[in-house]
C-alpha cells in the first residue's frame, strides 16, 4: 500500500485592528471565534497581528501577510462611520488602489437605513457623509453583506490572496462570517478534514508524562500531541491531553485520533494513583461550525 498523499491545505492570516484591544478595553475574542471555525472548514491559520487604527501599520500588517503569500487575509474591525475607522483604505493603500463608492454596498445602506427608520431607530433615512464612508470599498471589491448591522463587509481578490474585512462587533462579524465567508472558503479553498480528542489526567504531573507523550508523537508522526497543564486541585496535578489529526477521510483521521487517545489511557494509567477521563471534540474546542 502506497504512502497516502497529504494535502496542504489554504493558509490564512487574521489582522486585528483597534486601539481598544491593544490598550486592554475590550478582550478580542473576534480572533479566537475565527480561529476556530477556520480549523474546523480545515484551513491552515498560521498567524494573528493585532495592530493599532493607523493606516500604515494595518497597510503594514496586510502587505506582510500578501509577501507570505497568505491565500486567505482576514481582518476584523475598522469599517464603522468614524474618523478611526481606517481599514478599507488601508486595504487599498496595500493592493495599491483607491476606494470608491461601491454600488453594491450602497444598496445595502441605503435598504439598512430605510429600514432603520421606519423601525423609528434613527431620525432620517438619509445616507449622509459618516455612513456613505462604509460604502468606499477598495476598487475592484466585492461587498458582503451585513444582516446584523450596517457596515457591509469586503472581499478583495488580489493575485491570488483573498482580502475579507470584517467589522469588529462579534454579531455582525459572526453574521457575515457565517453567511457569505463560510461558504466561499467551503468552494473555493483547499480543505482538510480535522479531528481532536483529549484525556484529561488527574495525578500525574507534566514532566512525568512528557516522555511518554514524546514517544507517541514519534510512533505516530502524523498526529499532533500537545499537553496543557490545568493547575492543581488539592495538591494533584492537572493535565489536559489532546490529539489531533487531519486528512481527507473522516473516519479514518476519528479512528487514528481515537487509537492514540487509547494508548495514552494505557500507558498512563500506569501512573499510580492515576485518574483518566476521555474528552470529546466538543469539550476540546467547544463545537464545530
Amino acid at each position: 500500500m502506497g504512502r497516502r498523499r497529504r494535502i496542504r491545505p489554504s493558509t490564512a492570516e487574521i489582522v486585528v485592528v483597534g486601539n481598544e484591544v491593544l490598550n486592554g478595553e475590550v478582550l478580542d475574542t473576534n480572533s479566537n471565534w475565527l480561529a476556530r471555525q477556520l480549523y474546523f472548514l480545515g484551513l491552515d491559520l498560521r498567524r494573528v497581528t493585532a495592530v493599532r487604527d493607523d493606516l500604515k501599520e494595518i497597510a503594514g500588517a496586510i502587505r506582510e501577510a500578501l509577501r507570505r503569500r497568505t491565500e486567505w487575509i482576514i481582518t476584523t474591525g475598522g469599517l464603522g462611520p468614524t474618523h478611526d475607522d481606517m481599514t478599507l483604505e488601508a486595504v487599498a493603500l496595500a493592493t495599491n488602489r483607491k476606494t470608491v463608492l461601491n454600488p453594491e454596498a450602497l444598496e445595502m445602506l441605503r435598504e439598512r437605513y430605510a429600514r432603520l427608520y421606519e423601525m423609528g431607530v434613527v431620525k432620517e433615512s438619509e445616507l449622509t457623509p459618516s455612513r456613505l464612508k462604509m460604502a468606499m470599498l477598495p476598487r475592484g471589491a466585492k461587498a458582503l453583506r451585513n444582516r446584523a448591522g450596517s457596515a457591509p463587509g469586503s472581499l478583495l481578490r488580489y493575485k491570488g490572496s483573498r482580502i475579507i474585512s470584517l467589522p469588529g462587533v462579534p454579531r455582525e462579524l459572526k453574521d457575515i462570517f457565517v453567511n457569505e465567508v463560510a461558504p466561499l472558503i467551503r468552494t473555493e479553498a483547499r480543505r482538510v478534514v480535522r479531528y481532536v480528542a483529549g484525556l484529561f489526567v488527574k495525578g500525574v504531573p507534566e514532566s512525568s508524562m512528557a516522555p511518554v507523550l514524546r514517544e507517541l508523537a514519534a510512533e505516530r508522526p502524523r498526529l499532533y500531541v500537545k499537553s496543557h497543564p490545568k493547575g492543581m486541585e488539592e495538591g494533584v496535578s492537572l493535565v489536559e491531553v489532546v490529539v489531533h489529526s487531519e486528512g481527507q477521510d473522516p473516519e479514518e483521521v476519528r479512528r487514528e485520533v481515537e487509537s492514540a487517545i487509547g494508548v495514552l489511557e494505557e500507558r498512563l494509567s500506569a501512573f499510580q494513583p492515576a485518574e483518566l477521563r476521555r474528552m470529546s471534540m466538543e469539550e476540546v474546542l467547544g463545537g464545530g461550525e
